[in-house]
């Protein structure tokens, strides 16, 4: 089973940039994908459906941004939009998706860039997805959390580290979070396979970041302890240039 997670930075833009024929190659078994920045009937589910994949989209009351969708060959026994909190909810942040025995949230995580008010809305999240896993994995403990977590976990996972001190995405109480999530019963998965410094996600749109490979990695496959042994490879398609990230990719026996 290959997943795969992609924040798309605008699916219309996306799909005039190759979305379709990419995924007609690529052919995951189920795509997550992050900021879509539009309403459901704003994005053609019909040619999903030529494609072979079933559609499931949680957009944002506002027109124009975030929101996540999931593209998935097997229909799920069960969907679930939001994560039970308004104010999160209401910016199309989290799709859960039952598969089997197996539970896939894909999840937008709020950016911190814009100043102290949405810093403190991004640690909110934080603080309640975990909650909201912890509670989840008592009665479903095969877990995988996809998405774009806006969050570089350690310095080999942001480039020039020491410049990027006191900036949103690389705080010490985010990657804290990340630490004591992971701690809480969960694999980096794509660490899980490649130790190997320079592999980014996601990289500016200002000077030349992405040739000079000066990037990011914020997007994961967060796999929970039970999984790990099913983990058969992961990846970063930084190849692929559709958006600001680029897939990021997790295979499962």
């Amino acid at each position: 089973m290959k997943i795969i997670s992609f924040n798309l930075n605008g699916i219309r833009s996306a799909i005039n940039k190759g979305l379709y024929e990419w995924l007609e190659h690529e052919k995951p078994d189920v795509l997550c994908v992050q900021e879509i920045k539009a309403l459901p009937e704003q994005i053609d589910v019909i040619k999903f459906k030529e494609l072979g994949y079933n559609s499931y989209i949680h957009s944002a009351q506002k027109p124009g941004y975030s929101g996540v969708a999931v593209f998935s060959k097997s229909k799920p026994d069960l969907v679930k939009s939001g994560i039970g909190i308004p104010e999160f909810d209401k910016e199309g942040r989290l799709l859960r998706l039952d598969f089997g025995n197996l539970t896939i949230i894909n999840s937008y995580f709020p950016s911190g860039t814009t100043g102290d008010v949405r810093q403190e809305v991004k640690m909110a999240y934080l603080k309640a997805i975990q909650v909201f896993v912890d509670n989840l994995k008592r009665d479903r403990p095969n877990i995988i959390v996809s998405g774009d977590y806006n969050i570089c976990h350690k310095e080999i996972d942001i480039n020039n580290p020491k410049n990027k001190k006191g900036v949103s995405g690389f705080l010490p109480e985010e990657r804290e979070w990340v630490t004591k999530f992971l701690e809480s019963g969960f694999i980096d998965s794509f660490r899980a396979f490649d130790q190997s410094p320079n592999k980014y996600s996601w990289w500016s749109y200002r000077a030349g970041a992405r040739k000079k490979n000066l990037g990011w990695r914020i997007d994961y496959h967060m796999a929970s302890e039970p999984l790990r042994d099913k983990l058969s490879g992961a990846s970063i398609l930084s190849g692929v240039v559709m958006s600001d990230h680029c897939p990021v990719v997790v295979e499962i026996k």
